[in-house]
């Protein structure tokens, strides 16, 4: 596995709330006194909030979270639960009246694998705001990242279990993170060696197969799945107005090019967002190239961290996890 979590960039906190028997959870990511954000949505399929304020011509300029629910458009809810906390301890935008805190959002598709009534809500994303913490650092088979699989051309009984992950890197004193729910239509690469780590698995023959090579051969297939979208944040202590957040975003994106093929296709909702804390100087390419490879480790863990789930096998399944290392 790679190194580093998100919570290495200081004022960053992360917090989980998992449902088993939902097979579904959220995960926030705070900075309760602000940070400035940028995205990106590069699938076609989105389930997003509040990615129109992160323009850099609109007024609001900070940001207090980041919700990444299961769900599908449900789990949108779960930021109301956020923002209640975040209004507890006094972030937010001042109104005079109060302070709003301005939290965003994305979601995946995992209604199909637990019980599909149980979606993450209001009281779940206050409780995963509540349990936030600056030392957290799980990954796999926790919060929004609990339902998460890939590989599903071929449909759900052809997929892999994947999960959360998350990566850190830093030169000198400038340090980016991200942490990403993998939950793609396509295969998940090994970015650093370009080996497969996970997508449709043949459970008859007990190998992977090859997405992008069976879309070539659509009349093979039952058809393009709609539980998809792989959702993310990165984290910087660099100072970013929101013109460079979103170009970091769009930078960002290139480390999910890079680890997961097909993406980004009309059955994707493929978003991530930026949070700028604004503590050190940096070059803005730095920091969007570093943002690239931090989101392309976190996804590598995402998949190596992930547990089974019933007859959906994970890498640790297949490979067995002696042979997952620990990589710089």
């Amino acid at each position: 596995m790679y190194k580093g979590y998100i919570t290495d960039i200081p004022g960053i906190e992360v917090g989980h709330f998992s449902s088993d028997k939902g097979m579904t959870g959220c995960t926030v990511v705070l900075c309760k006194r602000g940070a400035t954000g940028g995205v990106d949505v590069r699938g076609s399929a989105p389930g997003t909030r509040e990615t129109d304020l992160l323009k850099a011509e609109k007024l609001v300029d900070k940001i207090h979270g980041v919700v990444l629910s299961g769900g599908s458009a449900f789990g949108l809810d779960a930021a109301g639960g956020v923002m209640k906390y975040l209004e507890e301890m006094g972030s937010g935008f001042d109104v005079g009246v109060t302070k709003v805190p301005i939290v965003c959002g994305a979601v995946i598709f995992d209604l199909n694998l637990g019980d599909y009534k149980i979606r993450p809500d209001f009281h779940m994303g206050y409780e995963a705001a509540k349990n936030s913490s600056s030392e957290e650092r799980r990954q796999g088979n926790i919060g929004c990242g609990t339902g998460a699989t890939v590989g599903k051309i071929l449909g759900p009984e052809n997929s892999m279990k994947s999960g959360l992950g998350s990566a850190s890197m830093n030169v000198g004193n400038l340090w980016v993170g991200a942490l990403v729910v993998v939950n793609s239509y396509g295969d998940v690469y090994d970015y650093n060696n370009n080996h497969i780590l996970a997508g449709i698995f043949d459970r008859k023959n007990k190998k992977l197969m090859n997405s992008y090579e069976l879309m070539k051969e659509k009349e093979k297939t039952t058809g393009f799945p709609m539980g998809n979208t792989t959702i993310g944040v990165v984290a910087t202590n660099g100072k970013i107005t929101k013109a460079e957040g979103n170009k970091i975003a769009q930078m960002a994106q290139n480390g999910l090019a890079r680890s997961i093929n097909p993406i980004n296709t009309t059955y994707d909702g493929d978003t991530v967002f930026v949070m700028g804390t604004g503590e050190v100087k940096g070059d803005i390419n730095l920091m969007g190239t570093l943002a690239s490879e931090t989101v392309s480790r976190a996804i590598t863990n995402g998949v190596l961290s992930a547990e089974g789930y019933e007859d959906i096998p994970s890498y640790k399944d297949i490979n067995g996890e002696g042979n997952i290392d620990f990589m710089k």
